[in-house]
């Protein structure tokens, strides 16, 4: 018998590459410390109140999760200012960004990303049959005509990564008023928002949830795994209108987020002093590799999130290595088709010295 055996998407399917893990570099090249600044994590950690509510979790994890979240998302719509119909609990936004593909995509749709961007928006919507349209980056942000003109009747889906990740960029609140009112209104636009508490200090940084009222056809995903320090634990969640919340809901797994993580949001939530410490050394960190960046006249773009893209005039994949084996994990940018570029997560003042410094030496090595 002779059949497809896989989805014929797989052919050409490009699989999302993560962070170089500690354990495999450290056993690669015979090192006992490691700096991972590649994967966007908060190196100060979680909050004790997180930490304090798995503990207490723990004696129950016997017991199946309570599959809609039901008390995290009642803390989440009071610290929001939403309704618990508006929101959306995943396993970390990598779930909720397949969810958004598996609600929305049918085979022949087209969607609008830029690039660079979140490989995972390529991925999720094109495994599922969806044309994808790339829009390059214009004069260092995203190029808005031309998404405007990549939009047919055939867009279901656009993404706008804020900041953008690899580039750490933000798409001001103006730029983002001006672009809406031209793009039609049965486009779904998906506002990833994982880095929106690095991002919020800055006033030009939209406040995306004003767009529900206007634009029901929005989806906005934020994260606890970043400046609230649980990625290990996983757990993400999307606003949007009540009836995209309602169809999301019927695809999601029904214990798609386990008891743990559940508990651990809740107490992360609870604890603002422990994000706004998060986002004042953020922003230390940001300003020492920039000090160093200008020093050395190396480009860079702006960042509002917790790392930096960067141009260090020689091929990425060379610094990657370098670096590696000085006990240094970065992302090299020749995986978006940058390739003197890197992308350098940021860490404790210890940490970026050491980026620093250990980066200086591979940029005089010639």
């Amino acid at each position: 018998m002779n059949k497809q055996l896989f989805r014929k998407e797989l052919a050409q399917f490009q699989p999302y590459v993560p962070g170089k893990p500690i354990e495999e570099v450290k056993k690669e090249y015979g090192l006992t410390e490691i700096e991972k600044l590649a994967s966007n994590e908060n190196q100060l950690g979680p909050s004790p109140l997180a930490i304090e509510a798995v503990r207490k979790a723990l004696d129950d994890i016997y017991l199946y999760p309570e599959s809609t979240a039901v008390d995290l998302k009642v803390d989440l719509a009071a610290h929001l200012g939403v309704k618990t119909e508006n929101l959306v609990i995943g396993n970390g936004g990598e779930e909720l960004l397949f969810l958004i593909a598996q609600t929305f995509i049918n085979e022949g749709d087209e969607v609008v990303v830029a690039s660079p961007s979140f490989g995972i928006y390529n991925t999720t919507t094109g495994l599922l049959g969806a044309v994808v349209k790339t829009v390059p980056f214009k004069n260092k942000t995203y190029d808005f005509e031309s998404f405007l003109e990549a939009v047919n009747e055939n867009t279901k889906l656009l993404y706008i990564c804020n900041p953008n990740n690899p580039t750490g960029n933000i798409v001001t609140e103006k730029e983002l008023d001006h672009f809406l009112t031209k793009l039609p209104e049965d486009v779904v636009v998906v506002l990833d928002e994982a880095y929106y508490e690095y991002a919020v200090v800055d006033p030009d940084y939209p406040n995306s949830l004003k767009y529900l009222e206007s634009r029901p056809n929005t989806v906005i995903l934020r994260t606890f795994s970043k400046a609230s320090g649980i990625a290990g634990l996983r757990v993400g969640y999307l606003i949007t209108s009540e009836h995209i919340a309602a169809e999301m809901n019927k695809a999601k797994l029904t214990f798609n987020v386990n008891r743990l993580a559940q508990e651990a949001a809740r107490g992360a939530l609870k604890d603002q002093q422990h994000i706004a410490r998060s986002v004042e050394l953020n922003y230390k960190s940001l300003d020492a590799m920039k000090t160093f960046f200008d020093e050395e006249g190396l480009d860079y773009f702006e960042s509002r999130a917790n790392f930096i893209f960067v141009d260090v005039k020689k091929h990425s994949k060379e610094v990657f290595e370098a670096l590696m084996r000085k006990g240094v994990i970065v992302r090299p940018g020749f995986f978006w088709g940058w390739d003197s570029w890197i992308r350098v997560s940021t860490g404790t003042m210890a940490q970026t010295e050491k980026f620093i410094s250990c980066l200086k030496e591979v940029l005089k090595d010639g």
